[in-house]
């Protein structure tokens, strides 16, 4: 599996700030998936804390949305008056259609794995593949490989691969927290705060404003270099 170029763009920067080591583990990562799981077609990877998230995809798989579907498709299945509807509802075989109506070109199931640090949540991996059951039988060892929990494995929740458009907003991310730190240095410097402490006031002072903690914090540092 290859980056996205955005996911690439992001790390370039990323790297740099934190994680020095996080470009070679996405792609160890992406290469056990697909020795596991040969029909693995894509991975993402949310860090929760930086709200971040990057994307590797399968070279030659499109991974785009298909055209909106046909609104028959989505009609539940209405034969006679009565409780056929809510049994439509009711049917796992239904939303399954749905969901796959929905599905990105070339993604036919997903897997998304938790990751945990001292039981909590710090982030999340979901695997995309080609076929239908890819993953069935394969939690505990794509968990194992990966650094992910099985517990708490949810399956065919991102057919869309609806993280792609978050991993595509990843530089703009990057580049906002950049600024932020920035100008929480600028202003823990100037009133001789903790660094905590300056985040606090620059984001007080962005809701008295009414803006983000970006225009926040490029005020301070515009401030600054005045």
């Amino acid at each position: 599996m290859e980056f996205l170029h955005r996911t690439q763009e992001a790390l370039d920067e990323y790297v740099s700030l934190s994680e020095p080591d996080l470009e070679g583990s996405l792609m160890t990562m992406g290469d056990s998936a697909e020795r596991i799981v040969s029909e693995c077609v894509g991975l993402s990877f949310t860090l929760l804390d930086q709200d971040l998230t990057f994307a590797l995809v399968a070279p030659g798989v499109p991974m785009l949305q298909p055209e909106p579907s046909d609104p028959d498709v989505l009609r539940l299945p209405v034969r006679d008056a009565g409780p056929a509807p809510a049994r439509a509802l009711l049917d796992e075989d239904h939303w399954a259609h749905i969901a796959r109506a929905d599905s990105a070109e070339g993604v036919a199931s997903s897997l998304s794995l938790p990751v945990l640090d001292h039981g909590r949540v710090v982030g999340g991996i979901t695997l995309y593949a080609s076929s239908a059951d890819a993953f069935a039988g394969h939690h505990d060892e794509l968990a194992a490989a990966l650094g992910a929990s099985a517990e708490g494995a949810v399956t065919n929740a991102d057919l869309g691969f609806e993280a792609r458009r978050r991993a595509e907003d990843a530089p703009r991310r990057v580049r906002d927290e950049q600024v932020v730190e920035v100008g929480t240095g600028i202003l823990a410097a100037r009133m001789g705060l903790e660094l905590e402490t300056a985040r606090r006031r620059i984001h007080e002072a962005a809701l008295q404003a009414d803006v983000t903690d970006v225009q926040a914090a490029t005020v301070v540092i515009t401030a600054h270099h005045a």
